[in-house]
């Protein structure tokens, strides 16, 4: 019978026991986690009618790996849609909705991104120097600022790309590798020689005229999808240990030699699902160097709950993202009640904010309390508020958002080539590796799980 140990209980980590227990395989799991609970960063807060998220709020609909493991435990009745409606970037210390016809804040129609408040004419003008441009030839990776600030100039980059786009990583935007992340950017710009004309190009047409949201969640919060990924695996007989420290893998004839709070057991093969800045603790290789130094951005998640009539706010939109050229805490606010109707009990308004950008140190250096304090003076400038909320609660998320720096992709595929020729068997997986969002990491477990085994039956 082969022996896999699994490193890390997350959304990673789950997925990974559940498809190599899925079948009935000939195969022991034992999966191992440092805290009391399952789940990792997904946190979700249900009381009194709220079903709030405090870590991850949702992910793209696009990404079918979750989705299809959530139908396959029999949650696909509880997935809900987000509402639709217009988004804003704060810029000029007012509200700007953001262009229709663009993407991640790339233009892919014309008219609706030279009649848009958000970027002036001469940033306008700039923009548009792109389409005659031609093409810039792409030796190595590049920042993903330097790419959009070539084709398509400062202002469109600082007011609508980069707001847009550090949602999705916390990366400062002149040190983000452009083809860790975005490649498909830089393909348009070679295919058409112009980044706007690649976009006009590769738009895919409309089916149909209804409008749909392009996240999904749980009606019962991300939390109820951990619950019963937890209680599947469990059932498939793999053994979950929480408060389980594991404290060295050593390489021990066929297999590896794994010490969990102080007792060895001996695996065949190993599956690492945690944060990256843990792997120093287990390999001292030179080729692993890059885990040591590679950074991680602390966020935190804002929420305040107040009365309808306390916020006034008839804006037909699901929230805001705010320019880095403004001074503030915040970096956006989901108007949650809006974005997700079951989030919040009838008559009552839900505001999500998040702090932290790279080497701010807020989320470090301040504590909950003036964190809180912060994000209300914020949302005091942007927006209607009047007395104080009646739920408020902040969740410090210390190093969760790892930075994909220029070159990440290459130094990652050197390190799994290094791990697969020195420690077969070993797979490190999960968001500091090839995408951060949660379908990439329930894809990352299956694919683990699939290379466990494959390598059983041959």
């Amino acid at each position: 019978m082969t022996k896999v140990a699994i490193i890390g209980a997350g959304i990673t980590g789950l997925s990974a026991g559940f498809y190599l227990t899925r079948d009935g395989q000939d195969i022991e799991v034992d999966i191992y986690e440092k805290a009391d609970h399952a789940g990792g960063k997904i946190m979700t807060y249900r009381k009194d009618g709220f079903v709030i998220e405090l870590g991850p709020e949702s992910y793209l609909s696009r990404k079918e790996a979750l989705t299809d493991l959530a139908k396959e435990i029999g949650l696909e009745d509880d997935l809900v849609r987000n509402e639709t409606g217009q988004a804003y970037i704060y810029a000029g210390h007012r509200l700007h909705p953001v262009p229709p016809g663009t993407m991640l804040g790339v233009p892919t129609e014309i008219m609706p991104f030279l009649t848009s408040s958000l970027i002036s004419v001469s940033g306008k003008l700039r923009a548009l120097i792109d389409l005659a441009k031609g093409r810039t030839p792409l030796y190595t990776d590049v920042s993903a600022g330097s790419f959009f600030r070539e084709r398509l100039g400062d202002e469109v980059l600082e007011n609508l790309i980069d707001p847009l786009l550090s949602g999705v990583y916390s990366t400062p935007i002149d040190r983000l590798s452009l083809m860790s992340t975005y490649p498909n950017f830089k393909h348009q710009e070679q295919k058409h020689g112009s980044l706007i004309k690649g976009m006009i190009k590769s738009k895919q047409p409309k089916k149909n005229t209804k409008k749909v949201g392009q996240f999904f969640q749980f009606k019962n919060g991300l939390i109820s999808f951990i619950e019963r990924l937890q209680e599947r695996v469990e059932s498939q007989n793999a053994n979950l240990h929480f408060n389980s420290d594991v404290e060295a893998i050593v390489k021990s004839g066929e297999g590896y030699k794994v010490t969990v709070n102080g007792k060895e057991e001996h695996y065949d093969q190993v599956i690492i699902t945690t944060p990256h800045f843990q792997y120093k603790r287990w390999f001292e290789d030179k080729e692993l160097e890059y885990f040591k130094h590679m950074p991680a951005t602390s966020v935190a998640t804002v929420v305040m709950s107040f009365d309808a009539d306390q916020v006034k706010n008839d804006i037909d939109g699901t929230g805001f993202v705010v320019s880095r050229n403004m001074d503030t805490a915040i970096t956006a606010c989901t108007w949650t009640n809006k974005k997700w109707k079951h989030s919040t009990p009838e008559g009552k308004v839900l505001l999500r904010a998040y702090v932290g950008r790279p080497g701010d140190f807020i989320v470090e250096e301040k504590s909950e309390e003036d964190i809180l304090r912060l994000a209300r003076k914020d949302l005091d400038r942007i927006m209607d508020i009047e007395g104080e909320p009646e739920l408020k609660i902040v969740t410090k998320l210390k190093n969760s958002m790892p930075n994909y720096n220029v070159g990440h992709k290459e130094m990652i595929d050197g390190i799994h080539e290094h791990m697969e020729e020195t420690y077969p068997g070993i797979q490190l997986i999960g968001a500091s590796h090839y995408a951060v969002g949660l379908p990439d990491c329930v894809k990352g477990g299956k694919e683990a799980a699939e290379n466990v085994l494959s390598g059983s039956k041959s």
